[in-house]
C-alpha cells in the first residue's frame, strides 16, 4: 500500500496530484462553526501545502485560537507491526526520541517544535484519517483541520484551509492589526486567481511533476514549463513590489512557500538545478523581503524542510543521507521598497 505523492503517477510517467477530499466550511450556523480551542490545525514544517495554512494562522494572530500540532519531519512506518503494510507517512513523536526513516537509514532526534500527539492519541496523522472513516483510497495528508468535538476532520485542502483562516475566525485575531490583515482583498480576487492557478499548476506542483516523473519526456515537460513560469515571476516582480501588485497576498504566501524550498532542496533533489532563486535579481529580493516577515519566517524551519525531503522517500535516496547548503543569507538587505516598476 502506497497512498503518498510519490505513487501518483500516470501512466506517461508523470506527476498527477490526487484532489483532497475533506472540503468542509467553517459555519456559525453549520456543523463546524469558529470557536476557540475546538479546532486543531495538523502541519508539518516541511510541507509546503501545510506551510502556508501555518502563516496564515500567525498572520491573523490566531495562535492562541486553534491549537497546532507538528508532525515529526521523516516519514515512518504508519504501521510498523504489519509485515503487509508498507504505508510510510507523517507522524507525531515526542520531542527528544530518535527515529530512523522509513528505510530504516539516519537517525533523526524530534526537535521542541514537534508535537507527541496531535488529539484522539493520534501517533500518526493516519490515524486521523481512519478515526472519521477516510475512503480507503485516501492519502494521509497534512495539511488538515481537526474538530476534536466532532473527532473528524473538517478540511484537508491547504488553499480552502488558507482563507478560512483569513476570514472566518475575525471576532478571535489578538489584535485589531492581525483582524486587518486580508489576504484575499475584494480588489484583487480576479488577479489572484489567475496567478494562482500558473503558480500552482507549474511552480507549486511543478517541482513535484519534475521531482516524481518517471520517464525522461514527463521530467522534460515539467521543467520547461517550471521555469518558464519562474520567468515570468521574474518580470512580474520587477513591476510590482508583490506578485499581484502592491499588496501584500495570499498568492505571496502560495508562491513563497515553494520558493523557500526551492535552493535548500529542489535543485538537487528534485532536479530543478537550471538556476537557483537567489540568482534571480527580483525574485531572489522578493524571497528575502517574504522570509523576513514574521509570519513566513515562523512557518519556516530549514531542519525540518532537508530533513524530510532527503530522508522519507528511499526510492528517490535510499540512504538518507541529507547535504548541507547552499545556506543563502536570507537576511541581507532586500531593496524591495520601491519605486516600481524597476
Amino acid at each position: 500500500m502506497d497512498r503518498t505523492a510519490v505513487a501518483d503517477v500516470s501512466p506517461t510517467g508523470a506527476f498527477a496530484r490526487k484532489a483532497s477530499t475533506f472540503r468542509n466550511a467553517f459555519d456559525a450556523n453549520g456543523a463546524h462553526p469558529p470557536e476557540a480551542h475546538r479546532y486543531v490545525l495538523v502541519v508539518s514544517l516541511a510541507c509546503p501545502w501545510a506551510a502556508r495554512c501555518l502563516a496564515a494562522l500567525r498572520a491573523k494572530g490566531l495562535e492562541d485560537v486553534l491549537d497546532v500540532a507538528v508532525t515529526h519531519p521523516v516519514w515512518g512506518k504508519t504501521r510498523p507491526n504489519d509485515p503487509n503494510d508498507a504505508h510510510a507517512g507523517w507522524r507525531f513523536v515526542k520531542p527528544g526520541t530518535v527515529v530512523t526513516g522509513p528505510s530504516g537509514r539516519g537517525a533523526f532526534e524530534a526537535d521542541a517544535r514537534c508535537s507527541a500527539t496531535a488529539c484522539e492519541g493520534a501517533e500518526f496523522v493516519r490515524d486521523l484519517y481512519e478515526i472519521c472513516g477516510a475512503p480507503t483510497e485516501q492519502r494521509f495528508t497534512v495539511p488538515l483541520i481537526w474538530d476534536t468535538l466532532r473527532k473528524t476532520i473538517v478540511n484537508n485542502e491547504s488553499s480552502e484551509i488558507l482563507r478560512e483562516l483569513n476570514t472566518k475566525f475575525q471576532d478571535f485575531c489578538s489584535s485589531d492589526a492581525a483582524r486587518e490583515v486580508d489576504l484575499y482583498p475584494e480588489h484583487l480576487r480576479p488577479k489572484i486567481d489567475e496567478i494562482n492557478q500558473w503558480v500552482y499548476d507549474d511552480i507549486n506542483n511543478g517541482v513535484y511533476k519534475c521531482g516524481f516523473a518517471v520517464s525522461q519526456s514527463a521530467y522534460d515537460e515539467a521543467v520547461k514549463n517550471l521555469f518558464s513560469a519562474l520567468d515570468r515571476c521574474e518580470e512580474l516582480l520587477a513591476r510590482s513590489r508583490y506578485i499581484a501588485g502592491d499588496v501584500f497576498t495570499e498568492a505571496d504566501v502560495r508562491l513563497f512557500m515553494t520558493l523557500i524550498r526551492f535552493d535548500e532542496v529542489y535543485v538537487v533533489y528534485f532536479k530543478t538545478n537550471k538556476k537557483f532563486i537567489h540568482q534571480y535579481e527580483h525574485m531572489g529580493a522578493y524571497v528575502r523581503e517574504l522570509y523576513q516577515m514574521p509570519a513566513l519566517r515562523r512557518a519556516t524551519d530549514f531542519a525540518h524542510i532537508k530533513q524530510h525531503y532527503f530522508a522519507s522517500h528511499p526510492s528517490l535516496n535510499p540512504h538518507a543521507i541529507v547535504p548541507c547548503g547552499p545556506n543563502v543569507d536570507l537576511d541581507a538587505a532586500h531593496g524591495r521598497d520601491g519605486p516600481y516598476p524597476r
